[in-house]
């Protein structure tokens, strides 16, 4: 089976040499997505984080998958200090189905007021 490479005009087209998510087989990995262009763009970790799932769930029900089925989670921040806030927060999002995990600290994104990005891998 050949990789299908999906873009949700939703979620509005990539600027860069990058596709929104790429289906392969019975997996589905997304790109790393962060807050920019929503209101949540200046917000808390955990407001971003919320408006990045919001955009990942966008992706997983379009190939008829689900927070249930989130498999693992890579997340970049930009500041430690705010990582019970976030812990929180997941928490929350996962609803009981959580998944293997990478926190990466960095120094910054590509827009200043950036928090946090987000990649998921989904099983369908």
């Amino acid at each position: 089976m050949e990789p299908k490479r999906i873009n949700l005009p939703e979620l509005g087209l990539p600027v860069g040499p990058y596709v929104h998510a790429v289906l392969h087989q019975s997996t589905l990995y997304t790109s790393g997505f962060t807050a920019y262009g929503t209101d949540a763009q200046s917000g808390s970790v955990s407001e971003q984080a919320r408006a990045i799932f919001t955009q990942l769930l966008t992706i997983a029900e379009s190939q008829n998958t689900s927070i249930e089925k989130l498999v693992k989670v890579t997340l970049f921040v930009t500041d430690l200090e705010r990582i019970s806030e976030l812990r929180d927060c997941l928490m929350d999002l996962y609803a009981g189905a959580v998944p293997a995990s990478s926190l990466v600290k960095v120094d910054q994104l590509f827009s200043p007021e950036l928090l946090i990005e987000i990649e998921a891998i989904f099983a369908l």
